[in-house]
C-alpha cells in the first residue's frame, strides 16, 4: 500500500511523469526538469510524509499499549496539544527557528505529560483515567494555543495559524535529515522497550513475573511515544487522529494478538502519504494535510467512541 501510494505521489500532478521517467529520475538519468520535480520537489515531501506517519502510528501503537484501551493516543490524551503549545510559545515569543521550536515542542510534550499523570494520581496507571484527564487537558490547551495567536502581531499570528494546520507545503530535505536522524535516535530505545511492552500487555503481574521493570518500562515508553509526536510537530505542525487510527487498523488487517509497532508505523505511513496525495490533488488545490486528517479522522473517532461505548 505504502509503495503504491508513494508511486501515486511521485507521477501525480500539474506536471505529470510517467513510470519510467521517475525511475530514470530517480537513478540520475533523465530530463533536468524531472529530475528536479521529482528529486527535489516530490521525493522529500514523500519520505516527510511516510516518516512523520510512521512516528505517529508508533506513538499511537505505545499509548494504546500503555492504556490497553484504542482510545489512548497522544492528541487524544493531549500530548500532542502540548507539543504545539509549547512550539507555539516559542514561535511567538522567540520567533524561534527549526530547531529551537523542535525544543519547545517536546518540552511541551513532555509537561503536558507530567501534568495529566500528576493530575491522574494514585490511578494514574489505569488507561480510562488517563484519557480522560488527557481530554480535559487537551480542551484547555487548544484554548490557550488558539488564544495565544489572536493576542499575538497579525503577521505572526498568521504564520503561526498556517503552522497550526498541520502541513507538509514547502518542506524539503533542509527539514526530512534532521527528523530522519532524530527518529532514528528514538529508534534504539523503542526495539529495547518493544518486548516489555508486549508483556505488560498482559497484565503488572505477568510483567513482574517475566521479571519486567514495569515502571521503568512505562516512563521510557512514554518518553518515546512524547518525542516522537513532538518531532512531527515541530517539523510540520499539529497532525491528528493518525496517531488513534493507524494501530488500530493494523491490528485489524494482521490479525494480531497485540499491538504490533512495526505494522503500526508501516500503517500510519501509509496514512499520511495517503492524506497528503489527497490534500494535493483531490480539490485542486493544495491543502494542509491536518485538514485532511481531522475531515476523516474525525469520523473514525465518533465510530470508535460509539462502540467502545456499546461495550
Amino acid at each position: 500500500m505504502l509503495i503504491a501510494v508513494g508511486l501515486f505521489t511521485l507521477t501525480a500532478g500539474r506536471f505529470n511523469v510517467g513510470m519510467m521517467d521517475v525511475v530514470d529520475a530517480l537513478s540520475g538519468r533523465g530530463a533536468e526538469r524531472t529530475r528536479m520535480i521529482v528529486v527535489e520537489w516530490r521525493l522529500p515531501r514523500l519520505l516527510l510524509a511516510g516518516l512523520l506517519g510512521a512516528a505517529l502510528g508508533l506513538s499511537g501503537a505505545i499509548f494504546q499499549s500503555l492504556t490497553r484501551n484504542p482510545l489512548g493516543s497522544p492528541d487524544i490524551m493531549g500530548f500532542a496539544a502540548g507539543a504545539h503549545t509549547g512550539a507555539l510559545l516559542v514561535i511567538l515569543l522567540f520567533a524561534g527557528g527549526y530547531y529551537l521550536t523542535a525544543a519547545g515542542a517536546i518540552a511541551g510534550g513532555l509537561a503536558t505529560a507530567t501534568l495529566v499523570y500528576v493530575f491522574a494520581g494514585a490511578g494514574g496507571n489505569h488507561g480510562f483515567r488517563l484519557i480522560v484527564i488527557g481530554i480535559g487537558t487537551s480542551a484547555m490547551l487548544s484554548a490557550l494555543n488558539a488564544w495565544m495567536i489572536r493576542r499575538a502581531d497579525l503577521d505572526v499570528a498568521m504564520g503561526a495559524a498556517l503552522w497550526s494546520a498541520g502541513s507538509l507545503n514547502g518542506l524539503g530535505f533542509e527539514q526530512l535529515v534532521p527528523a530522519a536522524i532524530l527518529l532514528a535516535l528514538l529508534a534504539i530505545p523503542i526495539i529495547a522497550l518493544a518486548r516489555p511492552m508486549r508483556q505488560m500487555e498482559l497484565g503488572e503481574d505477568v510483567a513482574l513475573a517475566s521479571g519486567i521493570a514495569t515502571t521503568k518500562s512505562r516512563l521510557g515508553l512514554t518518553l518515546c511515544g512524547v518525542a516522537l509526536t513532538a518531532i512531527v510537530t515541530a517539523v510540520a505542525g499539529p497532525i491528528s487522529f493518525v496517531a488513534l487510527a493507524a494501530p488500530q487498523i493494523a491490528h485489524r488487517l494482521a490479525l494480531s494478538s497485540g499491538t504490533s509497532l512495526l505494522l503500526s508505523g508501516l500503517m500510519g505511513a501509509v496514512l499520511l502519504t495517503a492524506a497528503d496525495a489527497a490534500a494535493q490533488h483531490a480539490f485542486g488545490l493544495q491543502l494542509p494535510v491536518g485538514v485532511m486528517t481531522v475531515s476523516v479522522g474525525g469520523f473514525y473517532f465518533l465510530w470508535l467512541l460509539i462502540r467502545e461505548g456499546r461495550r
